[in-house]
């Protein structure tokens, strides 16, 4: 459905149909944009993605859906996909993750449903969608997709899929279905699904709920994007600290036996990368307190406490250091409190 920098006029077309079904002024939403009506008469014109993203977040505004109107009276409501990331950010790996995510979208009455299977090797994501569904294909594509990447995001790797089925026929549009994938698309299967490695299900997410919320902010854009890279020793080490010890810091020795490595080959490592475990943590420190500065019950001092400062004065020498400002300053610059 995307290619990474521009988009086909046709899916254009498609989101416009889904949002005029939901009530949406076309002519607004164009003007919004900054597409012209006579840019949807030429069947080979692109438009740019952040154009695209710019207009899908327009539809969500307009018709308060996150399917866009895809969904056939089923509305997403603004705010479903960040409680469904929030559900799953702090599993154990991806498989559990992605079956609990399943499981959320359950509770809605959607006219389509995903299954994760296993077998051996290679494990496969399936979309079983109503054939009376309104842009079905839309929908089986664009879940596909965007599990695929939300999935590689959780990891930080993108997930290579083994190939893709799809339970519809070829169209016009099949080339870009393979620079979609990146990998064979078979047409008029049985199920729609995509196929890849059951070793990505084992992998440990990296993320936590700080990084989260940074990527919420910009999650179309970064998923329809697709730009997903491996992440080195800092944010496997970020992950570790998030994951097993919270707020607190574990000897770096810990942190060794964590990753299978020696001492100096871990000091090296971080060397080579240009920072250091002390780096790491008061990164952590700093994306921590931010995260908690945004939370107006809680005072400067009480966020000292939960960064372990045992004075408040430590935290404000170190807070500005870390970001120039002080606690107080930088909450009411960037929150307004």
């Amino acid at each position: 459905m995307f290619n990474r920098q521009t988009i086909a006029v046709s899916h254009v077309i498609r989101v416009l149909q889904g949002a005029a079904r939901s009530g949406a002024d076309i002519p607004r939403l164009l003007e919004a944009v900054g597409i012209s009506r006579d840019l949807l008469e030429d069947t080979d014109a692109r438009i740019e993605r952040d154009t695209f993203v710019q207009l899908m977040l327009e539809v969500m505004k307009q018709t308060e859906d996150e399917f866009l109107g895809f969904g056939q009276g089923r509305k997403s409501k603004p705010g479903t996909f960040s409680m469904m990331a929030h559900a799953v950010i702090n599993c154990a790996n991806l498989e559990k993750a992605v079956l609990r995510g399943i499981r959320f979208y359950e509770l809605f009455d959607l006219r389509f449903r995903c299954a994760l299977e296993r077998d051996g090797d290679i494990a496969w994501l399936e979309v079983d969608a109503s054939p009376h569904l309104d842009f079905r294909e839309v929908i089986v594509e664009s879940v596909l997709l965007l599990s695929l990447r939300f999935m590689g995001w959780l990891v930080g790797k993108a997930i290579e899929p083994r190939r893709v089925q799809l339970d519809f026929p070829r169209s016009e549009e099949a080339d870009d279905y393979r620079t979609l994938f990146t990998c064979p698309v078979d047409f008029e299967a049985q199920t729609s699904c995509v196929v890849f490695d059951a070793e990505y299900l084992d992998l440990p997410l990296v993320q936590n709920e700080l990084s989260l919320s940074r990527f919420l902010k910009d999650s179309l854009a970064q998923l329809i994007d697709g730009n997903i890279h491996n992440v080195g020793l800092p944010a496997q080490i970020r992950a570790i600290i998030s994951r097993d010890y919270g707020n607190n810091f574990p000897d770096f020795s810990e942190i060794c036996e964590k990753l299978n490595m020696t001492p100096q080959t871990l000091r090296r490592r971080l060397k080579e990368g240009n920072t250091s475990y002390q780096e790491i943590k008061d990164s952590i420190r700093k994306d921590a307190s931010i995260h908690y500065l945004s939370k107006p019950e809680l005072s400067i001092d009480e966020i000292a406490l939960l960064m372990g400062f045992s004075e408040a004065s430590s935290f404000h020498r170190a807070f500005k250091k870390w970001t120039g400002k002080t606690p107080s300053a930088y909450r009411r610059e960037q929150f307004g409190e």
